[in-house]
């Protein structure tokens, strides 16, 4: 056990000295930022029907745009569940079905009527509001108890599944910064982003994908979900300190002040908020009251709005109250299902099409750019799911399920895009570059399912002894 832990701690170090160094690098290769958006680009995001208007009022036009996204949304979700595929698979790809890289390109008018650019602040900030409920319903997920009975190799394996990745995604931003980063974006910034975006695993997939394969109350299930949660919340942690580091222009009193603001904040959240919370919910029985309800709401709409204002963006305090609210199960179990209704059915939806707007592939025209894309992908793919899978079998595991949990915890799903709209909204993403981290997560999400599928082939009677309870 002494031996492993220092081996740990031994990988963990080096990779941290490793990703220093490149950012070091990377900072003395590119002095002065990246290259500004080219003249195909601007031409392109120009031409796009979103620079057109729309003859109807904004509520008529917000109700069509709700209606269609919904039934678009609902569809593919849908269609999606039937080739064995998380509904969350179709109602991503619906997102991109409805922006310009496929109605905007084979039906303009119709685009053009939707989605005017007038209209896209409101879809914007309905988006927003969903991705706040959906964070605050992440946060109920993680079980501090069940992470502590699994805690040794939840962590190791989830510290692995970010640095790898993360060292991986800090080294080819060596290669994709000066073709690919905005304009007077730094390059730790750049890097940094990169690094997060090739590190994150999406909790809520990979626990519908373990419940759809019977895998819930199994040794690899248990264990794939405390991994997950802990990446979660390393995942939600490293960004929130890199946000934090963008927003303040670098080291020095800025980073400073947001840092001891945030530092401040997480002490009340955790030392006076949530002990008044244990005594004023922790007995409380479902159904859940609607003054309990909106008390829950206001709390995390003041969560949400502080960590706004400090700078680092209002779904980190939409996730810190999920996570601080009473252990009671039954408690955690109607609160998720009062805002999951809301934000899966109205609200994120929204939030998929208005990433899908966002998304032109129209931007990868050449072969040189889909071959980056594919390299990406490639990446992705290799950080996660290898290094999951060697940190699991160095814990203990079989290779069959550590083959599983390095396919698990490659899922990306919503949570990637979560992040990559933070990227995007801070400037620090391209349009071309967001375009193929967005592939990225479709295709890492996508290839779940497929990945246990085959291992449980190649390893009949293993696989069916994991699926008994």
């Amino acid at each position: 056990m002494q031996r492993r832990v220092l081996i740990y701690a031994i990988v963990i170090a080096v990779s941290i000295a490793a990703i220093a160094g490149l950012l070091q690098l990377g900072e003395r290769w590119f002095p002065h930022g990246g290259q500004p958006i080219t003249a195909s680009t601007e031409a392109a995001i120009e031409a796009s029907p979103l620079a057109a208007a729309n003859p109807l009022r904004p509520l008529p036009l917000l109700i069509i745009q709700m209606l269609v996204i919904v039934i678009a949304t609902q569809a593919v979700g849908a269609a999606a569940t039937t080739l064995r595929q998380p509904a969350v698979i179709g109602e991503m790809a619906a997102g991109l079905l409805l922006g310009p890289s496929l109605l905007g390109a084979v039906w303009p008018g119709a685009y053009t009527f939707l989605f005017p650019t007038a209209s896209l602040d409101i879809l914007r900030l309905l988006s927003q509001v969903g991705v706040i409920l959906f964070m605050f319903t992440v946060g109920l997920d993680v079980d501090a108890a069940h992470l502590r009975q699994r805690a040794p190799t939840a962590i190791a394996v989830s510290h692995f599944s970010i640095v790898v990745p993360f060292l991986l995604g800090v080294a080819a931003a060596l290669g994709l910064y000066a073709s690919y980063a905005p304009n007077d974006v730094p390059f730790y910034s750049f890097a940094l982003f990169m690094g997060i975006a090739l590190s994150i695993t999406a909790f809520p997939v990979l626990a519908r994908v373990i419940e759809e394969r019977g895998l819930t109350r199994t040794p690899l299930g248990t264990t794939a979900l405390a991994c997950a949660a802990v990446d979660d919340v390393t995942a939600w942690a490293l960004l929130a300190a890199v946000v934090t580091l963008v927003t303040a222009g670098g080291l020095g009193w800025p980073l400073a002040l947001m840092g001891a603001a945030l530092a401040t904040f997480l002490v009340v959240m955790i030392r006076l908020v949530r002990p008044w919370l244990d005594r004023v919910f922790g007995d409380v029985q479902p159904p859940l009251s609607r003054p309990r309800t909106a008390q829950v709401l206001a709390v995390l709409l003041a969560s949400a709005l502080v960590t706004e204002l400090i700078g680092i963006h209002a779904l980190f305090g939409a996730f810190l109250a999920g996570a601080i609210m009473p252990a009671n199960h039954e408690f955690r179990q109607q609160l998720r299902e009062r805002f999951e209704t809301l934000s899966s059915v109205v609200l994120l939806p929204i939030f998929f099409a208005y990433t899908g707007l966002r998304t032109e592939i129209g931007l990868l025209n050449d072969v040189w750019a889909w071959a980056v894309c594919g390299a990406v992908i490639v990446v992705a793919i290799a950080g996660k799911l290898l290094g999951s899978m060697l940190a699991a079998r160095w814990s203990g595991s079989s290779w069959h399920d550590a083959f599983v949990l390095g396919a698990l915890m490659n899922t990306r799903g919503l949570m990637e895009l979560v992040a990559l709209n933070v990227g995007y909204d801070l400037g620090i993403l391209s349009p071309r570059i967001f375009t193929m981290l967005v592939l990225m997560a479709l295709v890492t999400t996508a290839m779940t399912g497929p990945l246990i599928d085959l291992a449980s082939r190649s390893d009949v009677r293993r696989a069916g002894s994991i699926a008994r309870p």
